[in-house]
Formats: structure tokens, C-alpha cells, sequence
């Protein structure tokens, strides 16, 4: 069942923010950060610092659960 993304609070370099990601997404991001052993909120952090301009916080933090989880060639 497709379900509306929800705003999740995050704090990036001490400013709280908020990305509206579906559970999927969040809960995927979640398990990546902690198998890295780290804070979700550095994790947003290096993706916020990376991102490109055009792309939003929330996309970006999606491209990269995506990576994650597809097979590399």
C-alpha cells in the first residue's frame, strides 16, 4: 500500500530541520546508518554537504538509500 511521505525531524550541523520521506524510505535509512555505526543525524549530514544544488534533501537522502541497496556492476 503506497503511503504519503511524513515529515522527520533531523538536525544538521546544530539547525533542526525536516525531510518528508515515506516509512520505506526512512526506515531504510535508519538500518544504513546503523549498520555504518553512525548518528542518523551525521549521516543527513554528509548528504545534505554533498548533494547538488538543484536536488532537495529529502531526494538526495533517497538517491542514496538507493544506491545502497542496488547491486553494483
Amino acid at each position: 500500500m503506497m503511503q504519503r511521505p511524513q515529515k522527520r525531524s533531523l538536525t544538521l550541523k546544530g539547525h533542526r530541520t525536516s525531510v518528508s520521506l515515506e516509512d520505506a524510505f526512512w526506515d531504510a535509512f535508519r538500518d544504513i546508518a546503523q549498520s555504518k555505526g553512525r548518528p542518523i543525524n551525521d549521516l543527513a549530514a554528509e548528504i545534505d554537504a554533498i548533494r547538488g544544488g538543484d536536488c532537495g534533501l529529502a531526494s538526495a537522502i533517497r538517491l542514496f538509500v538507493l544506491q545502497q541497496y542496488r547491486p553494483t556492476s
